[in-house]
């Protein structure tokens, strides 16, 4: 395709990422994968011979966002777009009862990673004048007990965003909430979580699941 774009996407392996990239490769889009998974990013490239290349790591690595942009640079000559789809729940834990420890390693992962990522990215951007789409969280705008370390590291990515749309004016950066999914974070929020979690939210959660309430990742993805 003629208008083929070359994208980064992290969170690659399961739910919504999982969706984007199907989406994009069906439509002949080329994709570079991060995710920890290996397995479902090798599965992704054997389906579309080509148009996959994989970047298997750790995303509290601030190196690999830069290990991306040169397997897109080497595989595929550019560079369009950074999706930047992963993130983790932990810790789910009042403040009282939580540590800073743990608190800066989910921003190792929910934030400093994206900008880290978008960093690496930004030269190539600039000059593809690409885009840079983040998926934030409802968590970012309410404050559901014991989710502050996720909650707040959602805010701070829409902040990045809003930031960047202005330093970069060439470089489209959009933060999306893309509503309540169907995925394994949904699936741990039910099973793993729900006891460490004020009662009525952990009901409503499971009462979303019990009447059909979630979006499936393909909703958002597409």
């Amino acid at each position: 395709m003629a208008d083929s774009k070359v994208i980064i996407l992290t969170g690659a392996s399961r739910g919504i990422g999982l969706a984007i990239a199907h989406y994009l490769l069906k439509q002949s889009h080329k994709l570079v994968v991060v995710s920890r998974s290996e397995g479902p990013l090798r599965e992704l490239e054997k389906t579309y011979t080509g148009n996959v290349a994989v970047c298997a790591g750790d995303l509290a690595d601030f190196d690999l966002g830069q290990k991306a942009v040169d397997l897109a640079q080497k595989q595929f000559q550019r560079l369009d777009g950074l999706i930047i789809n992963h993130g983790v729940l932990d810790p789910v834990k009042k403040l009282a009862d939580s540590t800073a420890s743990e608190w800066r390693d989910a921003y190792n992962v929910n934030f400093f990673s994206a900008v880290a990522m978008s960093k690496a990215a930004l030269p190539e951007l600039r000059k593809s004048k690409g885009c840079i789409l983040y998926t934030s969280s409802g968590a970012a705008m309410n404050a559901y007990p014991t989710w502050g370390a996720y909650g707040s590291a959602k805010a701070a990515m829409n902040h990045l965003a809003m930031t960047l749309a202005n330093e970069e004016p060439e470089i489209t950066s959009i933060s999306i909430r893309p509503g309540v999914v169907d995925t394994e974070m949904q699936r741990d929020i039910r099973e793993k979580h729900n006891t460490a979690m004020f009662e009525k939210d952990a009901a409503r959660f499971k009462e979303l699941k019990e009447t059909g309430g979630l979006l499936k990742p393909e909703q958002p993805g597409h």
